[in-house]
């Protein structure tokens, strides 16, 4: 009775360990993203995680002849890349990202995990200087 109670327990502390793996630390998806830095911050309570947000604009609106922003929240792990992007609020920039099924406390309240830059640069905001 002693062996089959220890098999059983091996096999649901196995499965909920598999599961929690699954859930937190698969990479469920990779991607590109680019827009517009809206915001970028350091908060938490207890963890202090990187968030921030990127507008992407283009997008076809539900009526016709209107454009339609989106946003794209996100968390940074790496302190070198939360510094670089501590200066880049406002400029366009492109993100690498990895997707995952679930957001751990220690890595952001997002799900998606911002891993690298790939670009930074101004926004034109009117084509040109003003003298």
């Amino acid at each position: 009775m002693g062996r089959f109670l220890f098999i059983v327990i091996a096999l649901v502390v196995l499965i909920l360990g598999g599961v929690f793996f699954y859930k937190f630390y698969f990479v469920f998806g990779r991607g590109v993203k680019a827009g517009e830095l809206n915001y970028f911050v350091q908060k938490g309570y207890v963890f202090k995680t990187y968030e921030g947000r990127l507008i992407q604009s283009g997008y076809r609106g539900k009526v016709a002849g209107t454009i339609q922003s989106n946003e794209f929240q996100f968390s940074v792990t790496s302190e070198r890349i939360a510094q670089q992007l501590m200066t880049a609020s406002g400029k366009t920039v492109e993100l690498h990202y990895k997707e995952y099924l679930g957001s751990l406390p220690w890595r952001g309240y997002s799900s998606f995990i911002v891993d690298s830059i790939i670009s930074i640069r101004d926004s034109n905001m009117g084509g040109g200087q003003i003298p």
